[in-house]
């Protein structure tokens, strides 16, 4: 298949080969297009920021739009670091690692993927990861 997939129609079928041609080009498709998207609302939000710059008289009105910039800014923050992590889901792809859990190795599995493309740990993995994080936290 090419590297060309339509995300709206193309089915994952766990009847494959894992992370065959297919199931890469599909999630290559998701990760650019999740970045896309990223970066588009990135924009609109500094053009935005752009044009809220103005000079407010008020005082409450100056502190709510300070709020709401912080707030916007803190949230493009996260999602700088969320494309990070997309940049690395790609190398990985490139690389021939994509889908496969960093601890294991075994294949994270298609559905997990699907919901989380950053995905780097089985769900058994994360959650041993998670209850370790839990147990070192509560000390």
């Amino acid at each position: 298949m090419s590297e060309k997939i339509d995300l709206s129609t193309f089915v994952l079928s766990e009847d494959e080969e894992f992370m065959n041609a297919n199931h890469r080009a599909y999630f290559r498709a998701k990760l650019n297009a999740w970045k896309n998207d990223i970066l588009h609302e990135a924009r609109e939000t500094l053009d935005h920021l752009a044009e809220e710059s103005a000079n407010h008289p008020d005082l409450a009105d100056r502190a709510s739009s300070e709020t709401d910039r912080a707030i916007e800014l803190r949230a493009r923050d996260r999602q700088r670091k969320l494309i990070a992590k997309i940049d690395a889901a790609l190398q990985r792809l490139d690389e021939g690692t994509y889908g496969y859990c960093e601890e294991t190795g075994e294949p994270i599995g298609l559905k997990r993927l699907d919901a989380r493309p950053i995905a780097t740990l089985s769900i058994e993995a994360q959650e041993r990861h998670e209850r370790r994080e839990k147990v070192y936290r509560d000390e």
